[in-house]
């Protein structure tokens, strides 16, 4: 499927037109992950729904210490490959990538292939999602978890639908992760 890069429908806030709400949340992004992405920068024009998203941030946190940071990644990148959302898909790329793995050959544990057989299954048809992968997900987890886990993806998948429906500019470090069949439009 190729990808295009649309005309954003909503501008990014800028810092300095800014109210200081916004711009108390620019610098605690900017503290917290050295930079502000562009999604986070057109969400900004309403910070209610900016901290609404950002409790994906919450969520990781809470899952890292069952999963771990390396299967959260995979989780997120086959749920937002699966929805063919260009930003994050390519935002996961960049961090799988900038930490040596190989995407055309990933090597994956028992865990980690549950996770991306659920995101993959998540974005395909979330109506008819295997028993077998149902199974697979409570044989593994608690029930606590499995709420974490669901919440988590459908935080990820909102903001797949986010980037992909407001037309987010593609933040320039992703730029060199693109693939051939994504164009400006």
């Amino acid at each position: 499927m190729k990808v295009y890069i649309k005309k954003p429908l909503i501008p990014m806030t800028d810092y300095e037109s800014s109210s200081e709400e916004v711009r108390k949340e620019y610098d605690d992004q900017i503290a917290k992950h050295g930079r502000i992405t562009n999604m986070k920068r057109t969400m900004l024009h309403d910070v209610q729904s900016f901290k609404t998203y950002m409790d994906w941030y919450t969520l990781y946190d809470n899952l890292c210490p069952v999963l771990g940071n390396r299967a959260l990644q995979i989780f997120s990148y086959a749920i937002s490959t699966g929805n063919d959302c260009l930003i994050c898909g390519l935002f996961f790329t960049k961090i799988l990538v900038d930490n040596g793995e190989d995407l055309e050959n990933l090597q994956v544990n028992e865990t980690e292939q549950l996770l991306i057989d659920f995101g993959v299954a998540i974005t395909k048809d979330p109506h008819n999602i295997p028993q077998e992968i149902y199974d697979r997900l409570r044989a593994k987890f608690s029930d606590k978890v499995l709420v974490q886990l669901i919440a988590f993806a459908g935080i990820m998948y909102a903001t797949n639908l986010f980037n992909t429906v407001a037309c987010v500019p593609l933040d320039e470090e992703l730029y060199g992760y693109r693939s051939d069949n994504t164009s400006e439009e």
